[in-house]
């Protein structure tokens, strides 16, 4: 059986308050060797840090701000608490970026908030988890910028443009693929083969993104399996090779022992 690390899942998420047990025994029938438990927010940081606690070794949590939130962002107050959770066990800065598709926050704000984060990065040498829809230049921009700094990280459930990848890759970064390249609207397979195999990760953005045949079905990362052979079938190699590609990258970007 193939393995893999679930490289983003919102696991402390509403969707799964009765059953994170059993979505965690699945994700590990399935081939997951670790799952990252991403703290978009400071209380879902507490959150999936209670879930790393519980299953060490096998679930890691992150903690940040994400972009929807920016508005109420006090750099004071936030990056104090992204501090205390990374001494803490927190093993990545995230999920931040910036969103100029819901823009849920005023643009100005999400700036703030996602160079306060890459900011406290560089310090603590922990990398980033970036979310980043309909801003490419300046994420682009940032991304290199925190490159040249010796700041790592990864564009999860990426979909492109093209040029933003190659930014990334310049820079250091790693490129995240998720249930979105199951899709029937997918067509992008060259920018899946872009990545070379020590920078790719895949992640199932559970509850969302459902890869196909389970698309309107909450997801979980027992699912990524199926992300992850389609992303083989693309890059041509063998799902296992991929697989345990994805395990190393993952080991060496968050700097965690997976066993």
């Amino acid at each position: 059986m193939p393995t893999f690390v679930d490289s983003h899942v919102h696991l402390a998420d509403a969707a799964f308050g009765d059953d994170q047990g059993a979505v965690i025994e699945r994700a590990r029938l399935a081939g997951a060797r670790a799952l990252l438990c991403i703290g978009e927010s400071i209380a879902a940081a507490e959150r999936a840090r209670a879930l790393a606690e519980a299953n060490p070794g096998f679930v890691f949590f992150t903690a940040g701000v994400h972009p929807h939130d920016a508005s109420g962002f006090d750099a004071v107050r936030d990056l104090a608490a992204i501090r205390e959770a990374v001494m803490s066990g927190a093993v990545a800065i995230g999920e931040c970026g910036l969103d100029a598709h819901y823009d849920h926050a005023p643009r100005a704000r999400q700036l703030q908030a996602f160079e306060g984060q890459i900011s406290l990065a560089g310090e603590l040498e922990r990398p980033l988890v970036v979310h980043t829809r309909e801003a490419v230049d300046d994420t682009r921009a940032l991304v290199t910028s925190a490159g040249k700094s010796g700041v790592r990280g990864v564009l999860h459930c990426f979909t492109g443009p093209r040029e933003l990848a190659v930014s990334a890759l310049d820079a250091g970064w790693y490129l995240s693929f998720s249930g979105v390249i199951t899709f029937k609207k997918w067509t992008d397979d060259a920018l899946l083969r872009l990545a070379p195999a020590d920078r790719v990760l895949v992640e199932s953005d559970a509850p969302y993104l459902s890869p196909v045949p389970h698309r309107g079905k909450r997801n979980e990362p027992a699912w990524v399996s199926l992300t992850l052979a389609r992303l083989a079938q693309a890059r041509g190699v063998p799902v296992d090779v991929l697989g345990q590609a994805s395990c190393e990258n993952a080991a060496r970007l968050f700097n965690v022992a997976i066993g």
